[in-house]
């Protein structure tokens, strides 16, 4: 919903962080006339319980709310009008009814993460072809290793200059991941769930990070596009060394890669290519992963992601020495709150002079 001006609007921040000052401040400064309530919960991820946490006349009187999961009942929020959450999807709201039964609008914080998720990316991508995991027993042993042994994968180092990067959803976070690997050498091919046909269509719409991503959408060599399987395998026919997971978890997405579609991309097991998730787990079928890591299908993996999350302790993954696991953590970092704080300013500004309000989701698509 746009209108109203932020002079008319009551800011509700519920979030499992220490109030920013300094970013209220601002905020305050900048729209003198905007009411800003903060309540800092505990990190619980129990709805109830982080629900109770926030007084009734703050739920009654917020127009706009910023939160992470805690969402009320419609009943409770009245004058609601805005919903903006500090994630890059909005797939933990979809089974609730302020999602389902109202159209009060949501916004995401997609576009800030594209930096900290991209050096995430290249990061543990380069640990497995540089073998740092070897080395890095050798320096806690205090070994120098044998730089001639064939054996050592630090002396089977493929450098990715030349190589073809597939990034599956060439949103904010793969446009980052785009930039950084271009700028090493490879050729990035980009897959879009709709056709990007046009210059207009190509060009990033959202929230961008200042001197990075791909605004334009110049820097993929090809583009593919369609959630249906058969444009899905075409994309993943075109000869990729590494496949990057970016797409948001959907109905359509769920198990979206799975055993036939390793075998595609590895050509048939020909040319097992490199797997990196950092998008949600459920989008890879983990026991075809896993069948598909340990048959050399695939020839190895990041997953910073997994299904379920926790992952349990008895897991094959984890004793895999071509996987590479973290909890969760690639889009932290010290800017995430000014960041997310920075959209939902620019929003602000829109609703202000009734102009269309960015990262808005979309209830029919689901993101």
């Amino acid at each position: 919903m746009m209108g109203g001006g932020a002079a008319k609007d009551t800011l509700l921040i519920v979030l499992p962080y220490p109030e920013p000052t300094a970013i209220i401040e601002h905020l305050s400064n900048k729209f003198p006339g905007l009411e800003i309530n903060y309540v800092a919960t505990n990190s619980s991820r129990n709805a109830q319980e982080l629900h109770q946490q926030v007084p009734k006349h703050l739920w009654a009187s917020a127009t706009v709310l910023v939160t992470l999961f805690t969402v009320p009942q419609p009943e409770e929020v009245p004058k609601l009008q805005l919903i903006h959450l500090v994630s890059a999807g909005s797939n933990q709201l979809q089974s609730t009814p302020i999602y389902k039964d109202t159209d009060v609008t949501i916004t995401t914080s997609s576009g800030i993460h594209g930096p900290q998720i991209a050096e995430w990316v290249i990061l543990t991508g380069l640990v497995q072809s540089h073998g740092y995991n070897q080395l890095y027993e050798l320096q806690k042993k205090r070994q120098w290793g044998d730089k001639r042994g064939a054996a050592n994968s630090f002396n089977n180092v493929r450098d990715w200059v030349g190589q073809r990067i597939g990034i599956l959803g060439y949103g904010s976070i793969g446009r980052q991941v785009g930039r950084v690997a271009k700028a090493m050498g490879m050729s990035v091919v980009a897959f879009t769930a709709t056709p990007k046909d046009t210059p207009e269509k190509k060009r990033d719409h959202g929230f961008i990070v200042p001197s990075t991503g791909d605004e334009a959408g110049d820097i993929p060599v090809e583009w593919y596009s369609g959630l249906e399987k058969e444009n899905l395998h075409h994309f993943l026919k075109q000869n990729l060394d590494w496949l990057v997971v970016a797409v948001p978890l959907t109905d359509q997405t769920r198990h979206f890669l799975s055993k036939e579609e390793f075998q595609v991309l590895s050509q048939d097991g020909s040319k097992p290519a490199y797997v990196t998730n950092i998008a949600r787990g459920a989008i890879i079928d983990q026991p075809a992963l896993i069948q598909a890591l340990k048959d050399g299908t695939v020839s190895g993996a990041a997953l910073d992601v997994t299904d379920p999350e926790p992952l349990p302790e008895d897991s094959e993954l984890w004793g895999l020495e071509n996987v590479i696991i973290t909890p969760h953590v690639s889009g932290n970092g010290v800017a995430y709150l000014e960041r997310t704080m920075k959209v939902l300013e620019q929003n602000l500004e829109h609703r202000e002079h009734g102009e269309k309000l960015i990262n808005v989701v979309r209830r029919s698509r689901g993101y």
